[in-house]
């Protein structure tokens, strides 16, 4: 719950409808009825923030405002959940994943990924919902419209999946090479290194996975002791463009002789330069491509 409200910029984030068509719909249906401040500045609740979430759902879905609006509570969820039932996008989940995500609800968030998992199968789900939810997740913790323990709840919750899904690839050894995958130090944003891993793996590569965070020379001294054929890693947290250039210099020395695959926010923004035998990663597809 946010106790201090949202306003209508945030619901404009977090809905994708714009706030003028919020103001709309307020001024000739009644849609939402916003509480005000001391200072007279307008503000949401939680309810307002779950009821605009069911309303942009059920328009794209084909419903006319000017009926939905005309909705009690109660007629607005039902119809939503019948929606569900028979058909629903990659967008109308996401809605859903968020609103369990605002109110914590567990038990929401579980089953209804569950859910995703079982309609979609699992790359699916991870491709066409999980991705998508945490770029969502991403823009509203920049815009300051959720707060970390949120994005920290539903991390976990997904991180456990993919762990569960990781483990069921044990064994599946079918190609006769090696990656190693990492974050650098102070890289904690592991979803997305472990969403590679789990592809490494169904892929059939022998994977060493090192998590979040090495030290450099931890780095160094693997490449001396084993043979290592591919190497993997993801810049997210902000990093200035010269210290990520200087950093891959330095990688590609203990690693001279492998492909090293870089991926992450940070490296779109930038777009560094590149040493030899460094190739970015633009999504899952093209890391498939490059270690068929």
């Amino acid at each position: 719950m946010n106790t201090s409200g949202y306003s209508i910029k945030d619901l404009e984030v977090l809905s994708g409808i714009k706030a003028h068509t919020i103001r709309i719909w307020e001024k000739r249906y009644n849609l939402l009825e916003p509480e005000r401040t001391d200072t007279n500045i307008r503000y949401y609740s939680d309810e307002d923030l779950r009821k605009i979430l069911n309303v942009s759902m059920l328009v794209r879905n084909g419903y006319k405002i000017s009926k939905v609006a005309g909705w009690n509570n109660e007629q607005v969820k039902s119809t939503v959940l019948q929606v569900a039932e028979v058909k629903i996008s990659e967008s109308d989940y996401i809605d859903q994943l968020i609103i369990y995500m605002l109110n914590f609800d567990n038990r929401g968030f579980v089953k209804l990924t569950n859910e995703i998992i079982q309609t979609l199968g699992f790359e699916e789900a991870v491709v066409k919902v999980f991705f998508n939810l945490f770029m969502r997740i991403g823009t509203y913790w920049q815009v300051g419209t959720i707060f970390p323990a949120q994005e920290h709840f539903v991390s976990q919750i997904i991180r456990q999946k993919l762990i569960v899904e990781i483990d069921r690839l044990e064994g599946n050894y079918t190609k006769d090479a090696t990656i190693l995958l990492y974050l650098p130090e102070n890289e904690l944003h592991e979803l997305s290194l472990l969403f590679y891993y789990y592809f490494a793996k169904q892929i059939g590569y022998n994977t060493i996975y090192l998590g979040q965070s090495v030290p450099f020379d931890d780095l160094s001294k693997i490449a001396g002791q084993m043979e290592i054929d591919y190497v993997f890693t993801a810049f997210i947290n902000s990093i200035p463009k010269e210290e990520m250039e200087d950093y891959l210099e330095r990688l590609k020395q203990p690693f001279a002789k492998q492909k090293i695959f870089i991926t992450g926010g940070q490296v779109n923004n930038h777009n560094p330069k590149l040493p030899r035998n460094i190739k970015v990663v633009k999504n899952y597809q093209e890391f498939r491509r490059f270690i068929r």
